[in-house]
């Protein structure tokens, strides 16, 4: 019995990702504090509780979407990561949907305490997580966009509720959607054995290897002219340089990704883009 409840516990910790959490709410947090400052009351941000609120939904809306997804990709898990599947063995089918929905109720409920369109935005979040699970992960590109615009919208989210630093945090919404629509194209690659098993039809699997690294280079490009242009529209030098600074590091960045050829190339890729978003994330603190 004891046992049954340890390995439940560690599953539950492995399908919800403790680690991507963090950096969300983390993300959301400097946003907050070093973009946004004060409420619309004058008090500090980190004194209302509905920056709480906000944030917490977020965080229950993103674990019911790991859940949900490692629900989906059960079959695919045990082709592409055989040892890290939870679903059918830490715990059981039935459980991680009661636990979906029932987070996902919770977090459509804090959000309706934030305001109307906080829940709206959560319930359209949750249900696209849903639709990206069940149906988009197994189209070509339209489900790396959704989960990249939802990354970046939870960055957005904060200036949108606040009404303040909209551009500001706008660029940090840009920045985490392209680098994360990368980093999912790349997920697509890794994964590609497991994902032409069961009949999908992600980019690397449509268009092929070489011609899928070319698409990720186009995003790339769009991404560093993007960037530029809202920087230059802020008008704050001190922002510029340091997305210049970090253009360095994103060349190499995409010149590992030119060299790689092998799925464990591409694992350490994936975590090398979440170091990027952290480090860009970071950057917040010297505004």
């Amino acid at each position: 019995m004891t046992v049954d409840r340890i390995i439940s516990i560690r599953g539950l910790f492995r399908i919800s990702r403790p680690i991507n959490l963090l950096m969300v709410g983390f993300a959301q947090f400097m946003t907050a504090y070093f973009l946004v400052g004060t409420n619309n009351s004058g008090l500090p941000v980190l004194q209302d509780y509905k920056l709480y609120l906000l944030v917490i939904s977020t965080l229950l809306i993103t674990a019911a979407g790991y859940m949900i997804n490692d629900y989906y990709d059960v079959k695919i898990d045990y082709v592409n990561r055989p040892g890290n599947v939870v679903v059918g063995k830490g715990i059981k089918r039935r459980m991680v949907i009661f636990l979906h929905t029932f987070l996902n109720f919770i977090a459509v409920g804090l959000g309706i305490l934030v305001s109307p369109s906080i829940a709206l935005i959560n319930f359209v979040a949750a249900f696209l997580l849903w639709l990206y699970s069940n149906q988009l992960k197994r189209k070509p590109f339209i489900g790396n966009f959704t989960v990249a615009l939802l990354t970046g919208v939870s960055i957005y989210l904060i200036g949108f509720y606040f009404q303040k630093s909209e551009l500001l945090i706008l660029t940090y919404a840009i920045f985490a959607f392209f680098l994360n629509l990368i980093r999912e194209i790349i997920k697509d690659i890794e994964d590609r054995q497991g994902d032409r098993k069961h009949g999908c039809r992600t980019l690397p699997i449509v268009l092929g290897f070489r011609r899928t690294k070319a698409v990720i280079f186009l995003i790339a490009a769009v991404f560093v002219c993007a960037i530029f242009i809202v920087t230059f529209k802020l008008n704050r030098p001190i922002i510029f340089y340091y997305f210049a600074g970090m253009g360095i590091f994103f060349m190499y960045f995409m010149h590992r990704i030119y060299l790689a050829d092998r799925k464990d190339h591409f694992t350490k890729l994936s975590t090398l883009a979440k170091i990027l978003m952290l480090v860009g994330t970071l950057s917040m603190s010297f505004l």
